[in-house]
């Protein structure tokens, strides 16, 4: 989704515990599904339904870690960094801002880039 959704979306997403516990942690490191579910104490199907909401807002980003091994997983990073509503004329406006950096924290283009090229030789 390219533009905010509208309040009373995020409002009801941030309202959902279990969303803003994967956000928390998710804002620290990126984490597999596996990772969120044993951080926040919740079962993985729940993992999954929330990280697919919050991934149509907009508010998770998801990338795959490429394993030598074939064992490709997902994890995922926050992208929301910080939400702002303001009462003005009667009405709310809500305005999100996401994250500037594409990449994950900890990971540089040449740590991609030598997965790859693993990877690629282990074909």
């Amino acid at each position: 989704m390219s533009e905010d959704p509208e309040l009373g979306d995020v409002l009801d997403i941030l309202s959902d515990e279990y969303a803003r516990d994967i956000l928390t942690a998710t804002s620290i490191r990126p984490m597999s599904a596996q990772q969120l579910a044993d951080e926040c104490e919740m079962s993985k199907p729940t993992v999954y339904r929330r990280v697919e909401r919050l991934r149509a807002y907009g508010l998770l980003d998801e990338r795959t870690e490429i394993r030598t091994s074939n064992n490709h997983y997902s994890v995922y990073t926050a992208t929301l960094s910080e939400v702002s509503i303001e009462l003005d004329a009667g009405s709310f406006e809500a305005s999100l801002t996401r994250t500037d950096d594409e990449s994950f924290a900890g990971e540089d283009e040449s740590d991609t880039a030598d997965r790859f090229t693993r990877m690629w030789e282990d074909l």
